[in-house]
Protein backbone atom coordinates (compact mmCIF):
# COMPACT_ATOMS: atom_id res chain seq x y z
CA UNK A 1 0.00 0.00 0.00
CA UNK A 2 1.73 3.19 -1.11
CA UNK A 3 1.18 6.65 0.32
CA UNK A 4 -1.15 7.71 -2.49
CA UNK A 5 -3.38 4.68 -1.89
CA UNK A 6 -3.39 5.39 1.84
CA UNK A 7 -4.32 9.04 1.33
CA UNK A 8 -7.15 8.20 -1.02
CA UNK A 9 -8.57 5.57 1.30
CA UNK A 10 -8.21 7.81 4.34
CA UNK A 11 -10.30 10.46 2.63
CA UNK A 12 -12.98 7.82 2.10
CA UNK A 13 -12.83 6.46 5.65
CA UNK A 14 -16.07 4.88 6.87
CA UNK A 15 -17.25 5.68 10.37
CA UNK A 16 -19.19 3.45 12.74
CA UNK A 17 -21.28 4.58 15.73
CA UNK A 18 -19.91 4.31 19.25
CA UNK A 19 -21.55 4.85 22.63
CA UNK A 20 -18.36 4.58 24.66
CA UNK A 21 -14.64 4.94 23.94
CA UNK A 22 -13.08 4.68 27.41
CA UNK A 23 -13.76 1.13 28.63
CA UNK A 24 -12.88 -0.08 32.12
CA UNK A 25 -10.70 -3.22 32.05
CA UNK A 26 -11.71 -6.35 33.93
CA UNK A 27 -8.20 -6.52 35.41
CA UNK A 28 -4.91 -4.66 35.33
CA UNK A 29 -2.98 -7.72 34.16
CA UNK A 30 -1.93 -6.11 30.86
CA UNK A 31 0.88 -3.74 31.85
CA UNK A 32 -1.05 -2.36 34.80
CA UNK A 33 -3.66 -0.56 32.70
CA UNK A 34 -7.18 -0.11 34.05
CA UNK A 35 -8.98 1.19 30.92
CA UNK A 36 -8.82 0.62 27.17
CA UNK A 37 -9.37 2.97 24.24
CA UNK A 38 -9.90 1.81 20.66
CA UNK A 39 -10.54 4.64 18.22
CA UNK A 40 -10.47 2.38 15.16
CA UNK A 41 -11.99 -0.96 14.31
CA UNK A 42 -10.14 -3.44 12.13
CA UNK A 43 -6.55 -3.41 10.93
CA UNK A 44 -4.80 -3.42 7.56
CA UNK A 45 -1.45 -4.91 8.59
CA UNK A 46 -2.58 -8.34 7.44
CA UNK A 47 -0.83 -10.34 10.18
CA UNK A 48 -1.70 -14.01 9.68
CA UNK A 49 -1.96 -14.78 13.39
CA UNK A 50 -4.05 -11.86 14.71
CA UNK A 51 -6.42 -13.01 17.47
CA UNK A 52 -8.71 -10.05 16.79
CA UNK A 53 -10.01 -11.94 13.75
CA UNK A 54 -11.73 -14.43 16.06
CA UNK A 55 -15.48 -14.90 15.69
CA UNK A 56 -16.09 -13.75 19.27
CA UNK A 57 -15.15 -10.18 18.28
CA UNK A 58 -17.86 -10.04 15.58
CA UNK A 59 -15.82 -8.27 12.93
CA UNK A 60 -15.92 -10.41 9.78
CA UNK A 61 -14.37 -7.61 7.70
CA UNK A 62 -11.35 -7.24 9.96
CA UNK A 63 -8.93 -6.17 7.22
CA UNK A 64 -10.96 -3.02 6.53
CA UNK A 65 -10.25 -0.15 8.93
CA UNK A 66 -13.13 2.00 10.14
CA UNK A 67 -13.11 4.83 12.65
CA UNK A 68 -15.55 5.46 15.48
CA UNK A 69 -17.84 8.44 14.99
CA UNK A 70 -17.39 11.39 17.31
CA UNK A 71 -14.75 9.41 19.21
CA UNK A 72 -12.81 12.38 20.50
CA UNK A 73 -15.84 14.16 21.94
CA UNK A 74 -17.00 10.95 23.61
CA UNK A 75 -13.52 10.33 25.03
CA UNK A 76 -13.26 13.91 26.30
CA UNK A 77 -16.58 13.66 28.11
CA UNK A 78 -15.69 10.28 29.63
CA UNK A 79 -12.30 11.50 30.82
CA UNK A 80 -13.91 14.59 32.34
CA UNK A 81 -16.18 12.37 34.45
CA UNK A 82 -13.29 10.33 35.88
CA UNK A 83 -12.72 10.92 39.58
CA UNK A 84 -9.26 9.38 39.38
CA UNK A 85 -6.94 9.59 36.33
CA UNK A 86 -7.00 6.42 34.23
CA UNK A 87 -4.06 4.34 33.00
CA UNK A 88 -5.19 3.68 29.44
CA UNK A 89 -4.25 0.86 27.07
CA UNK A 90 -4.35 1.69 23.36
CA UNK A 91 -3.94 -0.93 20.64
CA UNK A 92 -5.66 -3.89 22.28
CA UNK A 93 -7.98 -4.64 19.35
CA UNK A 94 -6.64 -2.56 16.46
CA UNK A 95 -3.38 -0.74 15.86
CA UNK A 96 -3.77 2.93 16.83
CA UNK A 97 -1.12 3.83 14.23
CA UNK A 98 -2.67 2.30 11.13
CA UNK A 99 -1.78 4.15 7.89
CA UNK A 100 -4.96 6.27 8.03
CA UNK A 101 -3.88 7.79 11.32
CA UNK A 102 -1.22 9.81 9.50
CA UNK A 103 -3.98 12.04 8.16
CA UNK A 104 -6.89 11.51 10.54
CA UNK A 105 -4.87 12.20 13.73
CA UNK A 106 -7.40 10.48 15.99
CA UNK A 107 -4.69 8.84 18.07
CA UNK A 108 -2.70 12.06 18.35
CA UNK A 109 -5.72 14.05 19.47
CA UNK A 110 -6.68 11.30 21.93
CA UNK A 111 -3.18 11.53 23.42
CA UNK A 112 -3.70 15.28 23.78
CA UNK A 113 -6.85 14.58 25.80
CA UNK A 114 -5.07 11.92 27.87
CA UNK A 115 -2.39 14.47 28.62
CA UNK A 116 -4.87 17.22 29.46
CA UNK A 117 -6.70 14.99 31.96
CA UNK A 118 -3.48 13.79 33.65
CA UNK A 119 -3.92 10.17 32.59
CA UNK A 120 -1.26 7.61 31.79
CA UNK A 121 -1.06 5.57 28.59
CA UNK A 122 0.29 2.23 27.41
CA UNK A 123 0.40 1.76 23.63
CA UNK A 124 0.84 -1.37 21.48
CA UNK A 125 1.74 -0.89 17.82
CA UNK A 126 3.64 -2.30 14.86
CA UNK A 127 4.05 1.13 13.27
CA UNK A 128 6.94 3.56 13.34
CA UNK A 129 4.38 6.35 12.97
CA UNK A 130 4.42 6.37 16.77
CA UNK A 131 7.55 8.56 16.68
CA UNK A 132 5.42 11.42 15.37
CA UNK A 133 3.90 11.70 18.84
CA UNK A 134 7.09 11.61 20.90
CA UNK A 135 6.36 15.13 22.15
CA UNK A 136 3.05 13.99 23.63
CA UNK A 137 4.52 10.90 25.27
CA UNK A 138 7.15 13.12 26.86
CA UNK A 139 4.45 15.49 28.09
CA UNK A 140 2.29 12.68 29.52
CA UNK A 141 5.30 11.04 31.14
CA UNK A 142 5.96 14.26 33.07
CA UNK A 143 2.86 13.53 35.18
CA UNK A 144 1.76 9.93 34.52
CA UNK A 145 3.14 6.55 33.42
CA UNK A 146 3.87 5.88 29.76
CA UNK A 147 4.69 2.47 28.26
CA UNK A 148 5.31 2.35 24.50
CA UNK A 149 5.53 -1.17 23.04
CA UNK A 150 6.57 -2.07 19.50
CA UNK A 151 5.71 -5.63 18.48
CA UNK A 152 8.62 -7.47 16.88
CA UNK A 153 8.05 -11.19 16.36
CA UNK A 154 11.13 -11.71 14.20
CA UNK A 155 14.03 -9.66 12.86
CA UNK A 156 14.10 -11.75 9.70
CA UNK A 157 12.75 -9.28 7.13
CA UNK A 158 11.71 -11.96 4.63
CA UNK A 159 9.87 -14.00 7.25
CA UNK A 160 8.15 -10.89 8.62
CA UNK A 161 7.00 -9.97 5.12
CA UNK A 162 5.17 -13.31 4.96
CA UNK A 163 3.55 -13.38 8.40
CA UNK A 164 2.94 -9.61 8.74
CA UNK A 165 2.68 -8.67 5.07
CA UNK A 166 1.47 -5.06 5.30
CA UNK A 167 3.06 -3.97 8.57
CA UNK A 168 6.18 -1.79 8.69
CA UNK A 169 9.36 -3.86 8.64
CA UNK A 170 11.06 -5.04 11.85
CA UNK A 171 13.95 -2.66 11.09
CA UNK A 172 11.56 0.30 11.01
CA UNK A 173 9.94 -0.76 14.27
CA UNK A 174 13.28 -1.11 16.02
CA UNK A 175 14.31 2.28 14.66
CA UNK A 176 11.17 3.66 16.32
CA UNK A 177 12.21 2.05 19.61
CA UNK A 178 15.58 3.78 19.27
CA UNK A 179 13.93 7.16 18.65
CA UNK A 180 11.60 6.77 21.63
CA UNK A 181 14.44 5.63 23.89
CA UNK A 182 16.67 8.52 22.84
CA UNK A 183 13.82 10.91 23.66
CA UNK A 184 13.59 9.46 27.17
CA UNK A 185 10.22 7.73 26.62
CA UNK A 186 9.80 4.44 28.52
CA UNK A 187 9.62 1.87 25.73
CA UNK A 188 10.28 -1.73 24.82
CA UNK A 189 9.37 -4.67 22.62
CA UNK A 190 6.56 -7.21 22.56
CA UNK A 191 8.00 -10.50 21.32
CA UNK A 192 4.67 -12.20 20.75
CA UNK A 193 3.42 -14.30 19.26
CA UNK A 194 6.38 -16.60 18.61
CA UNK A 195 5.01 -18.90 15.92
CA UNK A 196 5.75 -22.61 16.43
CA UNK A 197 7.79 -24.17 13.59
CA UNK A 198 8.57 -20.73 12.13
CA UNK A 199 9.95 -18.34 14.75
CA UNK A 200 10.81 -20.55 17.72
CA UNK A 201 14.44 -21.49 17.31
CA UNK A 202 16.58 -20.16 20.17
CA UNK A 203 18.79 -18.16 17.84
CA UNK A 204 15.70 -16.41 16.40
CA UNK A 205 14.48 -15.36 19.84
CA UNK A 206 17.93 -14.22 20.95
CA UNK A 207 18.34 -12.10 17.83
CA UNK A 208 15.19 -10.16 18.77
CA UNK A 209 16.48 -9.71 22.31
CA UNK A 210 19.83 -8.42 21.09
CA UNK A 211 18.39 -6.07 18.49
CA UNK A 212 15.94 -4.70 21.07
CA UNK A 213 18.73 -4.06 23.56
CA UNK A 214 20.84 -2.43 20.86
CA UNK A 215 17.92 -0.08 20.10
CA UNK A 216 17.73 1.07 23.71
CA UNK A 217 14.62 -0.83 24.81
CA UNK A 218 13.98 -0.89 28.56
CA UNK A 219 12.15 -4.21 28.38
CA UNK A 220 11.09 -7.10 26.20
CA UNK A 221 7.97 -9.11 27.02
CA UNK A 222 7.37 -12.44 25.35
CA UNK A 223 4.96 -15.32 24.94
CA UNK A 224 6.40 -18.42 23.29
CA UNK A 225 3.54 -19.64 21.16
CA UNK A 226 0.37 -18.45 19.47
CA UNK A 227 -3.37 -18.53 20.11
CA UNK A 228 -5.99 -20.04 17.82
CA UNK A 229 -9.73 -19.87 18.23
CA UNK A 230 -12.82 -20.10 16.07
CA UNK A 231 -12.62 -17.95 12.97
CA UNK A 232 -9.03 -16.88 13.47
CA UNK A 233 -7.81 -20.50 13.44
CA UNK A 234 -9.24 -21.18 10.01
CA UNK A 235 -7.81 -17.99 8.56
CA UNK A 236 -4.39 -18.52 10.15
CA UNK A 237 -3.97 -22.10 8.95
CA UNK A 238 -5.17 -21.31 5.43
CA UNK A 239 -2.84 -18.34 5.11
CA UNK A 240 0.11 -20.27 6.57
CA UNK A 241 -0.18 -22.81 3.77
CA UNK A 242 -0.49 -20.04 1.21
CA UNK A 243 2.57 -18.19 2.54
CA UNK A 244 4.70 -21.32 2.99
CA UNK A 245 3.65 -23.73 0.22
CA UNK A 246 4.90 -27.27 0.53
CA UNK A 247 5.70 -27.01 4.25
CA UNK A 248 2.34 -28.48 5.39
CA UNK A 249 2.22 -26.13 8.38
CA UNK A 250 -1.56 -26.37 8.86
CA UNK A 251 -1.25 -30.16 9.11
CA UNK A 252 1.52 -29.82 11.70
CA UNK A 253 -0.48 -27.31 13.75
CA UNK A 254 -3.63 -29.42 13.73
CA UNK A 255 -1.71 -32.59 14.60
CA UNK A 256 -0.12 -30.94 17.61
CA UNK A 257 -2.80 -28.53 18.83
CA UNK A 258 -6.15 -29.60 17.37
CA UNK A 259 -8.76 -27.06 18.45
CA UNK A 260 -6.82 -25.78 21.49
CA UNK A 261 -6.80 -22.04 22.12
CA UNK A 262 -3.32 -21.73 23.61
CA UNK A 263 -0.67 -23.26 21.40
CA UNK A 264 2.76 -23.07 23.10
CA UNK A 265 5.92 -23.74 21.16
CA UNK A 266 7.27 -27.27 21.67
CA UNK A 267 10.45 -25.48 22.75
CA UNK A 268 8.72 -23.08 25.17
CA UNK A 269 10.69 -24.13 28.26
CA UNK A 270 14.04 -24.00 26.48
CA UNK A 271 13.16 -20.67 24.91
CA UNK A 272 12.23 -19.14 28.25
CA UNK A 273 15.52 -20.20 29.79
CA UNK A 274 17.71 -18.76 27.04
CA UNK A 275 15.48 -15.69 26.71
CA UNK A 276 15.59 -14.86 30.41
CA UNK A 277 19.34 -15.40 30.59
CA UNK A 278 20.01 -13.12 27.62
CA UNK A 279 17.66 -10.42 28.97
CA UNK A 280 19.54 -10.42 32.26
CA UNK A 281 22.83 -10.27 30.39
CA UNK A 282 21.65 -7.29 28.30
CA UNK A 283 19.99 -5.45 31.19
CA UNK A 284 16.44 -5.79 29.87
CA UNK A 285 13.37 -6.18 32.08
CA UNK A 286 11.29 -9.16 30.98
CA UNK A 287 8.75 -9.95 33.72
CA UNK A 288 5.48 -8.06 33.86
CA UNK A 289 5.60 -6.90 37.52
CA UNK A 290 9.13 -5.56 37.06
CA UNK A 291 8.20 -3.72 33.85
CA UNK A 292 5.11 -2.13 35.43
CA UNK A 293 7.04 -1.23 38.56
CA UNK A 294 9.74 0.52 36.54
CA UNK A 295 7.17 2.40 34.43
CA UNK A 296 5.03 3.55 37.36
CA UNK A 297 7.75 4.32 39.89
CA UNK A 298 7.70 7.91 41.07
CA UNK A 299 4.04 8.66 40.47
CA UNK A 300 2.95 8.72 44.12
CA UNK A 301 -0.07 6.85 45.44
CA UNK A 302 -1.36 6.36 41.88
CA UNK A 303 1.14 3.52 41.63
CA UNK A 304 -0.92 1.47 44.10
CA UNK A 305 -3.76 1.17 41.57
CA UNK A 306 -1.55 -0.49 38.95
CA UNK A 307 -0.92 -3.84 40.70
CA UNK A 308 -4.24 -5.66 40.74
CA UNK A 309 -2.84 -8.82 39.11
Amino acid sequence: MDSHDTLGEALAMDYIPAKHILIRSKSTAWFGTDHTVNLYRGCCHGCLYCDSRSDCYRNPDFDRVTAKSDALRILRDELARKVRPAFIAMGAMSDPYNPFEEELLLTRHALELIDAYDCGVSVDTKSDLIVRDIDLYQSIQAHSPVICKLTVTTVDEDLAAKVEPRAPSPARRLAAVRSLAQAGVFCGVLLMPVLPFLEDRPEQVLSVVDRSADAGAKFIYSGFGVTMRQGQREYFLRELDRAFPGEHLSRRYLARYGDRYRCPSPRARELWEVFAARCRERGLLYQMPHIVSAATRGYGDRQLTFFDY
